[in-house]
C-alpha cells in the first residue's frame, strides 16, 4: 500500500516496463543517458558558471533534460492531487524511535544526508537511476560496481536503525 491514502501502487512489472521503454527510447531517439544527478547538474549550470558545469554531457542535454525533471515534479503533483492532496509530515518512523530527533535534528539529518549523496553521486559519475537503469541494462562494470555499493549502503544502514530501534 502506498503511505498516501492508501492507494494499492501499480504492478511493479508495468512500472518497469514503462522506465524500460522510456530508456531505450531515449537512447534511440536522442542517443543520450537516463539518469537524474545530470539534470541536477543541468539546473546549477544555469545560475553557476564553473567549468564544471559546461562540460558536454551537460550541455548537450539541457533541452530535454531540464522538462524531464519538470515533468517528475508535475507528475508527483498530479499524482498527489488526483489522490486528495498531500501534507507534509515529521512522522520518520523508525528514524524517530531509534534517535527521537526534533524537526532541526531530522533537517540537519537529512541535509547531511543530502550531501553525502551528492558527493558519492559525483565520486560514482552518476546516481542510482542512472547506474541502476541505464548502466546496468547496457552490462557497464562501474555502474554494476555502483549499484551493488548502493544497495550494500542502503542494507547497511536499514539495519542500523532498526537495530538502534529495537534498543
Amino acid at each position: 500500500m502506498l503511505i498516501l491514502h492508501h492507494l494499492e501502487p501499480y504492478h511493479w512489472a508495468a512500472a518497469g516496463a514503462a522506465i524500460g521503454a522510456i530508456t531505450l527510447l531515449l537512447l534511440w531517439v536522442t542517443n543520450q543517458r537516463l539518469g537524474i544527478s545530470t539534470g541536477f547538474e543541468n539546473l546549477c549550470a544555469l545560475v553557476v558558471r564553473a567549468p564544471y558545469f559546461r562540460r558536454g554531457e551537460v550541455r548537450g542535454s539541457h533541452r530535454w533534460r531540464l522538462p524531464f525533471l519538470g515533468g517528475l515534479v508535475l507528475g508527483g503533483f498530479l499524482s498527489a492531487a488526483a489522490s486528495g492532496g498531500w501534507a507534509p509530515f515529521w512522522d520518520l518512523g523508525r528514524f524517530d524511535a531509534a534517535l527521537g530527533w526534533g524537526p532541526a535534528g531530522k533537517l540537519a539529518w537529512m541535509f547531511a544526508g543530502g550531501l553525502l549523496i551528492g558527493f558519492g553521486t559525483r565520486m560514482a559519475g552518476g546516481c542510482t537511476s542512472g547506474h541502476g537503469i541505464f548502466g546496468l541494462s547496457n552490462l557497464e562494470r562501474a555502474s554494476l560496481e555502483s549499484t551493488v555499493a548502493f544497495m550494500a549502503a542502503g542494507v547497511v544502514t536499514s539495519h542500523l536503525i532498526y537495530r538502534l530501534g529495537a534498543l
